[in-house]
């Protein structure tokens, strides 16, 4: 059987390309060897729970460990400690079928609700010859009262292993242990003073390097003799920063969809199609991911790096929460931005879907006798769809900051929807946005700025700001849209208009007011 790129559930290396466990976890064989407790946490489908699965069968099987898996999932559907614990011990019954006969546990003891995790894990312990060692998974699913309880067991447990209990435990999830959610409390978070104070570490599991890519792909080519090129290595790295989903994703869709005969080269434009397949598609991983866009503490970091401005004061919670959920990482220096090229644009194509989704019909005035883009044309159709429909649109964007901006990109979607694509950057304290709409031969560079009240003319900002932006991309004209917000601004119809400048580098320049 061929082997292929996951996407669903975690990988099986008999059935997936994928990178042994000690090369994503180095560190971890080090603290379980000696007996310590520890937290491992990262964003969703980074490969926590095939890594340690894999890590869990190896540790078995050289001998020296009984170490398995479970889950905590099944005990989240439960507010009640005792329905909570049963769930769970029943379904870390039928995971330890995977074990050799003789480590597995014998039926769990009886125990009063908020002891039966310590008491089966202590009768696990007990009978079995090795050491036991568990990894659980999804442990910060649990809410409230059995999340505590579950918490207070363990550290029960601690002081009596390895003969009486578990030799090393890890607590495994999104989150870091202090910032397990505790909905009754106040503060509503465990913080230091946290019942799993045992810990002697918190890993997480990063994203792929540019090394591992190229050592995952190089599975298939061996396997299947289909290459990736070096450019379509380089490609995926750069569109995902090795997010290990779309690292997956992007070359399933490239050798299954696209080049599915093993003859044919993955290139780099191979990449990029798969890329705007998965944009547009928006599979569980990327719509689970905008589906949080709506959330205030999320909305309070994404909707000032679309406007281009400074955060405001949110709380190092809430940032916190992002990086979890691998919306948002960190670059040197500190700052924030979206994770990836292509999270990127998913956000922006999901907060301009209600815009897109209220347009009227457009007639494709934009286009020449050949089929091809014009660039005045579109301007003068963007002119006259601003004057119509600005203000009415401009409601139907859940980011109030950037209605201006999520309205006109509905507009340009609708552009590039017969062939094309756009290109975005975007981040805290740039002070615009910058599009490029590449379609056929033509390529447009845009800048983004809105005029509000008490803030200088941003025009010979925004010339400057242009001309870097085009020299990055090699053009000679472009166009910079600025969205007057002031409150002493005359009418949309009035306002609404164009006109041709210089710029600082003697570019020709379309400046939109709108």
């Amino acid at each position: 059987m061929e082997r292929f790129f996951n996407t669903a559930g975690p990988c099986n290396p008999a059935y997936h390309y994928t990178l042994p466990p000690e090369q994503r976890l180095p560190q971890i064989a080090r603290v379980i060897d000696q007996m310590h407790y520890f937290v491992l946490h990262a964003p969703r489908q980074t490969g926590k729970t095939t890594a340690l699965r894999a890590l869990a069968t190896r540790l078995t099987d050289q001998g020296r460990y009984a170490a398995m898996l479970v889950s905590a999932e099944t005990g989240a559907a439960f507010d009640d400690v005792g329905l909570a614990e049963s769930a769970m011990l029943g379904d870390w019954a039928i995971a330890t079928r995977a074990l050799p006969p003789d480590l597995r546990p014998s039926a769990w003891p009886d125990a009063s609700p908020g002891q039966r995790i310590v008491a089966a894990l202590s009768a696990w312990a007990e009978q079995s010859p090795r050491p036991l060692v568990l990894f659980i998974d999804e442990i910060d699913s649990l809410r409230d009262d059995v999340l505590i309880s579950i918490l207070r067991q363990l550290r029960s447990g601690h002081q009596r292993r390895p003969e009486h209990f578990a030799w090393s435990v890890a607590l495994v999830g999104l989150r870091d242990v202090r910032d397990y959610e505790i909905s009754e409390s106040t503060p509503p978070r465990l913080g230091t003073a946290s019942p799993f104070n045992i810990k002697v570490e918190s890993f997480t599991l990063g994203d792929f390097s540019v090394d591992e890519v190229t050592a995952l792909y190089a599975q298939h080519t061996v396997e299947t003799g289909q290459r990736f090129e070096t450019p379509a290595v380089e490609r995926a790295y750069a569109l995902t920063c090795g997010q290990p989903w779309l690292i997956n994703a992007l070359a399933r869709e490239a050798v299954q969809t696209l080049r599915p005969y093993r003859t044919e080269p993955i290139t780099a434009e191979v990449i990029d199609r798969a890329a705007q397949i998965l944009i547009r598609r928006q599979d569980t991983h990327l719509d689970s991911l905008s589906a949080r866009l709506r959330e205030p503490r999320v909305r309070a970091i994404i909707e000032p790096m679309l406007a281009g401005e400074a955060m405001a004061d949110v709380h190092e919670d809430d940032r916190q929460f992002a990086l979890d959920l691998g919306l948002v990482r960190r670059v040197d220096g500190g700052g924030l931005q979206v994770a990836n090229p292509i999270y990127r644009e998913v956000i922006v194509r999901k907060l301009a879907g209600g815009p897109q989704d209220t347009l009227p019909e457009l007639s494709p005035s934009w286009l020449d006798d050949h089929g091809d883009l014009d660039s005045d044309a579109l301007c003068e159709a963007f002119l006259a769809f601003w004057r119509q429909h600005g203000v009415a649109l401009q409601r139907s964007a859940p980011y109030h900051e950037v209605a201006a901006q999520l309205v006109l990109m509905a507009f340009l979607h609708r552009v590039v929807n017969g062939g094309g694509r756009i290109e975005r950057e975007y981040a805290i304290g740039r002070g615009r946005m910058d599009l490029c709409l590449r379609m056929g031969e033509t390529t447009i560079a845009m800048e983004l700025k809105v005029w509000r009240d008490g803030r200088p003319d941003p025009l010979s900002s925004g010339l400057s700001q242009l001309d870097r932006y085009l020299d990055g991309l090699g053009l000679d004209t472009g166009w910079l849209v600025i969205f007057d917000q002031r409150s002493t601004t005359g009418l949309i119809g009035e306002r609404t208009r164009r006109l041709g400048v210089s710029s600082p580098a003697g570019r020709t320049i379309t400046v939109v007011w709108a």
